[in-house]
């Protein structure tokens, strides 16, 4: 009967589970750390390092987590982690955005819900239904970020609406006031119908929407060239709501422009024959094919230079619109589209309002904030743009019926274009001239500071330079006033005579005071003679009512968190999605720029979009999102760890079912690699270490790649690329491991005997490779290193991976002859390998043991890598280099010069202990079944 050897063979033991049940594993851990007090222990730790500041972009505190949330604060927990572990202090803060329309918003659908006017609503009761529905959104956005693995200082966080953030926030704003940064100016800006407020363009998203196209004739009255006399100028808009504010014509100076007389006409057309019309040399096809013009003569061109100069009347002139037209010289002006000439309504856009300034020109206020024309406007007073509800409204009708029975109406017709929309409402926006503060980006040299503040600034990838570089130099005024109940209000007296803003500093730090004890609220039920105090008699001021825009509270929050901890103002690292150059790293620059001189941060690293997994928007109609807690709930949150550093985040993202699998997939494969050290370390004793050259070339090997991949994930640390950090341990641990130096050594650690020298050199390195794989990759798995650090080292209360930092290599490990001699292995190993596939293919090799391996190299190449053992390396029983021409059935592959092989069987009997078949089976009296050294192997077991 044969004998059972496997109670003499060290097969790997542990109870580290091959199945993580990471949804409950992860819960424990969390409680763990917090009865241990992780984060104190970590604080207490790293006390007195260099300081690493990531401060954090406050998420807003109006909902459960997205994924857009996961991956952003994740992004941050395994930097600030590794940071750490690579020898910084890291105190990390976390900030919430608590003010602000979002929450207004949810607060007013409250009473919209129950029939209620919130305008009728105590503003005090308003507020604190606000504050209490942010705090609430707080608390559970804190544990589903806890939930992550994100650590850092939970029980302390920045809220912008703690008492003495409202009164920072308050103060920095002070700071442009007592510069004579701030103005009241009255300017378009974006405005939201249906939420009543104006928008700043981070609020902004774009739409597609439809819209009427108009062209209507402006008639000249005054030409400045003898060919526009009896002429009509036509205009093209596609907001025919702005006519009834138009107050001049843009033309673009070196354009051709063509005067037609219309000769014939379809049916349909609201043009009669024999008018002269001046269009665009390039746009006249297409005009008439708008305008149902048959038959035109082209009576000559001119420039728009001649153009310029000449006065025209309104298409409503005799009606309430009598003024003249002025017709200017702009470069906005094109030929893409219209007809070349841009109505100019100074109060509903951008260009036209410059262009207004330019030369002089009226800007009245036709539009109400409920998105009506005001009472003064002739013909059309009540009318509105948009309804409350973000409907389209009668307002374009009327426009267009009056001008069309005026004879102004050339054509209509419609298109389909993006469209600036509320993010939150998701209603069309319109321009509408308001009076509003700003801050002026010219004043003090701010534009010029956050300029240069950008030069000064490490980018992450290096576009996001360009992209904010570009933005504050086109950028306008900065427009800070939002006329909105939730917020921080502008601590502004408007001087009643001329308008302007009061500026003393003593009446500001009476502000910040009563801010600091009472909160903004103070502001809307205090006396105003609580903060102008003796000096100034209310009855000479206006306390402004407006609150500040919520960007400049998210962009106060250096400020903020510089106040419990000066050394905290100045951050290593700004990190958020790159929507954030228009909005919170924009905001943060100006603000910081204008009260330090200076940018906030050293660094700024953005992440893409996230889509699903087929490259669509994710959206809840498409079924199509990823919720964190559902996939904490199904596989745990290290699940989405990896996906996030398995991501090439500098760009846009995809996530959804068959990508998380594949990202459970990695992560079994790294939790086996730790159990399998696990599980042959688990009687391992610690050795004196050994020194280098003691030991085996392969482990000698593994100790060099130990010593380039601690380069390699250093330099990827201090780069922010989590991506390569991730990669090249994952190929590490796949690729030089399991399918390599695991692969090899199985039998040396299973069947040679517990004192051999090369199973104990093996275990030295397992110990080694154990150390550092668990310390590497603990920023990344934070809950499965843990898990295997207790397995490894007990679970007392003291005891966790992340108090330890990366290990100091020795430099002695550092062997690049050795790594360049042992790539060449691998290679020849590579042919070998593929070698015995055909022969296992082919039915006539069932385990590589069973194989005798000849191996072919050139000179050269047997001269570097002929000491090694082949049969070793290739799991064969039996392996011989061989020199001089290979025969034509040997085996090759195409990327590899100089090697072929040849398989035969192998010589001699199987051992029935270690498998492998060798002419020594049989000789032993006893054991007639084994080889020498598996004889040696059971003799010394007893």
């Amino acid at each position: 009967m044969a004998r059972d050897y496997k109670d003499t063979i060290a097969l790997p033991h542990t109870d580290f589970p091959m199945k993580a049940g990471l949804p409950t594993k992860e819960v424990e851990i969390l409680q763990r750390w917090k009865d241990q007090d992780l984060w104190g222990k970590i604080q207490q730790k790293t006390s007195g390092r260099p300081a690493f500041i990531l401060h954090d972009g406050p998420p807003y505190a109006n909902g459960h987590l997205h994924i857009g949330h996961a991956l952003n604060k994740i992004l941050k927990d395994i930097i600030n982690r590794s940071q750490r572990m690579t020898g910084k202090s890291v105190n990390y803060v976390p900030v919430w955005d608590c003010h602000g329309l979002p929450i207004e918003w949810k607060i007013e659908e409250q009473y919209r819900a129950k029939g209620q006017d919130k305008d009728a609503v105590d503003i005090q009761e308003f507020r604190d239904q606000c504050r209490q529905f942010a705090s609430k959104w707080v608390d559970v956005q804190r544990r589903e970020f806890q939930r992550l693995g994100v650590l850092g200082d939970w029980e302390s966080p920045h809220l912008t609406m703690d008492y003495q953030a409202e009164a920072i926030i308050a103060r920095e704003i002070g700071k442009f006031l007592m510069q004579g940064s701030i103005y009241r100016g009255t300017k378009p800006v974006l405005w939201s119908v249906v939420e009543k407020t104006a928008l700043a363009e981070a609020e902004v998203e774009y739409m597609e929407h439809k819209s009427i196209t108009l062209w209507v004739k402006f008639p000249v009255t005054k030409p400045n060239h003898s060919a526009l006399e009896n002429v009509g100028i036509v205009i093209w808009t596609t907001t025919p709501w702005t006519l009834p504010a138009n107050r001049a014509i843009a033309v673009h100076a070196d354009l051709a422009y063509s005067i037609i007389a219309v000769k014939e006409v379809l049916e349909d057309s609201q043009i009669f024959p024999k008018q002269k019309l001046v269009i665009a040399s390039s746009l006249v096809a297409d005009f008439c094919d708008k305008a149902g013009i048959t038959a035109y003569e082209n009576l000559g061109e001119i420039k728009g230079t001649d153009i310029a100069g000449s006065i025209c009347t309104h298409p409503l002139v005799g009606q309430g619109y009598d003024y003249a037209v002025p017709v200017a010289a702009a470069d906005f002006v094109t030929d893409e589209m219209g007809t070349g000439f841009v109505h100019i309504a100074p109060g509903h856009g951008e260009d036209d309002y410059h262009l207004g300034l330019r030369i002089g020109l009226d800007m009245p206020e036709i539009v109400d904030e409920e998105g009506a024309y005001t009472a003064t406007v002739p013909l059309f007073a009540g009318a509105r743009i948009y309804t409350s509800d973000g409907k389209p409204g009668d307002a374009n009708g009327q426009v267009i019926k009056a001008i069309m029975a005026a004879g102004g109406v050339m054509a209509k017709g419609s298109m389909r274009h993006s469209y600036p929309h509320s993010w939150r409402s998701k209603a069309p926006l319109i321009y509408r001239n308001t009076p509003q503060w700003f801050i002026d980006m010219a004043a003090h040299d701010l534009r010029d500071k956050a300029l240069s503040a950008i030069d000064e600034t490490s980018f992450y990838p290096p576009r996001g330079k360009n992209r904010l570089h570009d933005m504050i130099v086109n950028r306008p005024d900065w427009c800070i006033s939002r006329q909105r109940a939730w917020g921080v209000p502008l601590p502004i007296f408007a001087n009643k005579k001329t308008g302007e803003p009061l500026q003393d500093q003593a009446v500001i730090d009476r502000v910040v005071a009563a801010f600091e004890q009472e909160g903004a609220d103070a502001w809307f039920h205090s006396d105003p003679s609580r903060f102008l105090g003796p000096d100034y008699a209310v009855a000479d001021f206006t306390q402004v009512q407006d609150v500040v825009d919520v960007w400049f509270d998210s962009g106060s929050t250096h400020a903020i968190v510089g106040n419990r901890d000066s050394s905290q103002a100045l951050a290593d690292l700004y990190l958020e999605g790159s929507d954030q150059h228009r909005g919170w790293f924009h905001s943060s620059l100006l603000e910081a720029c204008g009260t330090l001189g200076r940018a906030p941060f050293k660094g700024v690293l953005t992440h893409g979009f996230i889509m699903a997994e087929d490259g669509r928007k994710m959206s809840k109609s498409l079924g199509n999102t990823v919720v964190p807690a559902e996939v904490n709930d199904q596989y745990g949150a290290e699940i989405l760890r990896i996906w996030v550093v398995a991501s090439a985040y500098f760009d846009d993202l995809r996530i959804g079912p068959a990508i998380i699998k594949k990202q459970v997939d990695s992560y079994r494969r790294l939790r086996n690699t730790l159990r399998w050290l696990l599980g042959n370390l688990a009687t391992y004793q610690a050795q004196p270490t050994p020194e280098p050259e003691a030991l085996p070339e392969l482990e000698q090997w593994v100790l060099s790649r130990l010593h380039d991949l601690d380069g390699t994930i250093r330099d990827a640390i201090a780069a922010y690329d989590l991506h390569r950090y991730f990669r090249v341990l994952h190929e590490f641990c796949n690729q030089d491991l399991s399918a390599f130096y695991f692969d090899i050594r199985k039998d040396t650690l299973y069947c040679d005997k517990s004192d051999d020298p090369t199973r104990l050199a093996c275990l030295y390195v397992l110990d080694q490779l154990f150390d550092h794989l668990a310390v590497w990759l603990a920023p990344i798995l934070c809950f499965t290193t843990e898990e295997a650090w207790l397995n490894r080292y007990g679970e007392a209360k003291d005891i966790s991976v992340h108090l330890h930092d990366f290990p100091t290599l020795a430099s002695a490990w550092q062997n690049p002859d050795l790594a360049v001699k042992w790539a060449d292995v691998r290679k020849i190993r590579r042919v070998i390998l593929g070698a015995l596939e055909i022969e296992r293919a082919e039915k006539r090799l069932g385990s590589s043991l069973q194989g005798h391996v000849k191996i072919w190299l050139s000179d050269t190449l047997k001269n570097r890598v002929g000491d090694v053992n082949f049969a070793e390396i290739s799991i064969t029983s039996q392996a011989t280099i061989m020199t001089g021409d290979a025969p034509v059935a040997a085996f090759s592959l195409e990327d590899v010069e100089d090697v072929h092989v040849l398989v035969e069987d192998a010589n001699g009997q199987k051992c029935a202990r270690c498998w492998k078949v060798l002419p020594s089976v049989g000789s032993h009296v006893i054991y007639r079944d084994l080889c020498a050294r598996c004889v040696s192997a059971v003799e010394a077991l007893g």
